[in-house]
């Protein structure tokens, strides 16, 4: 089973969240998706996010009827950030059997030498790497410790259309009462953000 990875903050869940990813599932033949919703992401520790029960909840009624797509509670529940290289080897662990993958945007790739152990994570799983608006996937403009890790068979980029939505000027619609742009959120995101007030 080919079984992949997808964290974020998901603050909240959008179709650049999902249409991407089974784009993704069907050009690999890719099994199953895990997005794993981050209480505390530790590259976003000072703005303020919606609860990580509710970032959960969204992205649970989102891919409610999306194939193959399913949601992991394992990160919401360490009480502290959550690395990705410890997320994998959990994973591995659990899944031994498993064929793992990773899915990032190409401006988290990117950022990669960064990450805790962040040039370890190829050794753990397959990274697969989507493409983000505004990013191109040119080894010359990479920093680097990433430009041999972007020519390794275990780094697949796909070159797919950018979505261009920002989680950032829906939460500012979001807040000012306003809906989003029809097919960005899911109807039930929506109504969920409405009741609980959650960027308000």
């Amino acid at each position: 089973m080919k079984l992949v990875l997808f964290g974020g903050s998901f603050d909240p869940i959008h179709c650049g969240h999902v249409l991407p990813v089974q784009a993704a599932r069907q050009a690999l033949g890719l099994d199953r998706v895990l997005y794993l919703p981050t209480a505390h992401p530790p590259h976003k520790a000072r703005r303020k996010l919606a609860p990580p029960h509710a970032r959960y909840a969204m992205v649970e009624m989102t891919l409610l009827d999306e194939e193959g797509l399913f949601v992991s509670p394992y990160e919401l529940t360490l009480g502290r950030p959550a690395y990705t290289a410890e997320t994998l080897e959990h994973f591995r662990s659990a899944e031994p059997a498993a064929d793992l993958h990773l899915l990032i945007g190409g401006d988290s790739f990117a950022d990669l030498h960064r990450w805790l152990r962040g040039l370890e994570i190829p050794r753990l799983a397959r990274v697969v790497v989507l493409a983000r608006p505004g990013w191109q996937a040119a080894a010359d403009g990479l920093p680097p410790e990433l430009r041999a890790l972007a020519e390794d068979d275990r780094v697949v980029f796909l070159h797919q259309p950018p979505i261009d939505v920002s989680a950032t000027r829906l939460r500012e619609m979001l807040a000012r009462g306003e809906q989003p742009p029809a097919g960005q959120v899911h109807p039930s995101v929506v109504r969920y953000v409405q009741k609980y007030k959650l960027y308000t």
